[in-house]
């Protein structure tokens, strides 16, 4: 398992007029979720993209138990918890200040040759990255 935290501060345009963050904009939090992940383990996301594969998102799921408000400090807990294959599965959790989980999420994602044009397995480059920084319960 790979699990990472990190914070986000909710812009003022990120919300609605209610100041709550419009649900549309978790689905960027999420992102910043999973490129931090990659960052901890070594790989900065321009590294996947320059070595020619796209991560496209196929699958995006999300429970809303409580609004995130303008201003607030969010931690976007990002967490692997299987080795990929074809596909990298990610599983989120974001609290607000006081600790209190504001939302649950997941994402499946796919690796891409963008230079073949077709879907390929997880390249031994992002595998290495993964194994060499995965813990066990």
């Amino acid at each position: 398992m790979i699990q990472t935290t990190c914070s986000l501060r909710v812009r003022y345009a990120d919300t609605d007029p209610m100041k709550y963050v419009y649900y549309g904009n978790y689905a960027r939090y999420l992102e910043v979720g999973r490129v931090e992940l990659f960052r901890s383990i070594g790989i900065p996301y321009n590294e996947i993209e320059n070595n020619g594969i796209w991560l496209p998102v196929s699958d995006y799921h999300i429970k809303y138990l409580k609004p995130a408000r303008y201003d607030d400090l969010l931690e976007i807990t990002t967490t692997l918890k299987k080795l990929p294959e074809i596909r990298i599965e990610f599983e989120y959790e974001i609290y607000n200040p006081k600790k209190e989980i504001l939302s649950k999420a997941s994402t499946t994602l796919y690796f891409y040759d963008a230079i073949n044009k077709k879907i390929t397995r997880c390249p031994d480059f992002i595998m290495q990255s993964i194994i060499k920084n995965w813990k066990t319960n």
